[in-house]
């Protein structure tokens, strides 16, 4: 199945020269006056080799058809990540390494779906957006309703995030999975 270069998201299976890969992250660029471009960062499912390429961003890529399973994230256990299958409570485990920039959006109780090819678990399909929590960021100006100043905020996965300067520590934020941007208020 192919889909525009844009579509990509962290944590999807792709065929890319003839070989699988998980897609680790994903930026879309527009520099100046020349063309858009994606910046992929990729994962080889079979020698486990990380690399960087960019696609054009009408380029066809390849998707896998891979089985997916519903699931729900339940915790992190340093580098280990347990997820539950929602129909019979089975509990499978993925890695950092793995996982890739996708963990930056994992929240306890998240419904996911995981990517199963060949039985093994190979990756997670995030949903569009996810609600987090900021837990750090500088003091909010009451003022400050449109402007186009931005400040860092740490959510609780320890993404940062530049966020509108009238949002403050605690309050709960929607964030763009396919570029982690804040999207607005939850």
């Amino acid at each position: 199945m192919s889909i525009p270069a844009t579509q990509m998201r962290p944590g999807m299976i792709i065929k890319h020269n003839n070989d699988l890969h998980s897609v680790f992250s994903v930026e879309h660029r527009t520099p100046g006056n020349l063309r858009a471009f994606i910046q992929a960062k990729l994962r080889n499912l079979r020698t486990g080799a990380m690399f960087e390429h960019r696609f054009r961003s009408p380029d066809p890529i390849e998707k896998v058809n891979v089985d997916e399973v519903d699931m729900q994230f339940l915790y992190a256990d340093g580098d280990n990540y347990y997820f539950m299958d929602t129909s019979n409570y089975e509990q499978t485990h993925l890695t950092k390494d793995v996982l890739g920039g996708a963990v930056d959006y994992l929240i306890e109780n998240l419904e996911i779906k995981v990517e199963f090819f060949d039985g093994k678990a190979v990756g997670i399909e995030l949903p569009q957006t996810v609600i987090l929590t900021v837990v750090e960021t500088e003091p909010g100006l009451k003022s400050a309703t449109a402007s186009s100043v931005t400040k860092a905020a740490k959510t609780e996965t320890g993404l940062v995030v530049h966020v509108p300067p009238f949002i403050n520590e605690g309050e709960k934020i929607k964030v763009d999975t396919a570029e982690g941007v804040y999207l607005s208020r939850a």
